[in-house]
């Protein structure tokens, strides 16, 4: 099953996300669950200020385990992250 997990970060925390950036790239490649990633970015595209992945997961149970341990969670950069459900329907294959 496939779960995105839409993530924000915290005001003016670019800082505390570059510090935790390859430990957060390195987590979730090697967790084997990753489908797709990338961070959001304001208009003009200068400035990451959160993330969405989707990832697979037995159930929602489980997506909340792999998202509790992403390190940018863990450091504290995330004001908050929602888990949803997702079924893929058009687009590249995995």
């Amino acid at each position: 099953m496939l779960f995105c997990l839409i993530c924000t970060d915290k005001p003016n925390a670019l800082e505390l996300r570059l510090a935790n950036r390859d430990a957060h790239l390195k987590y979730w490649q090697e967790t084997g669950r990753l489908k797709i990633a990338g961070p959001f970015t304001n208009d003009d595209q200068s400035a990451m200020n959160g993330s969405l992945i989707v990832i697979e997961a037995a159930d929602k149970a489980e997506a909340e385990t792999l998202a509790a341990k992403d390190p940018y969670k863990t450091a504290g950069l995330f004001q908050n992250t929602e888990i949803r459900a997702w079924k893929w329907v058009i687009g590249a294959p995995e």
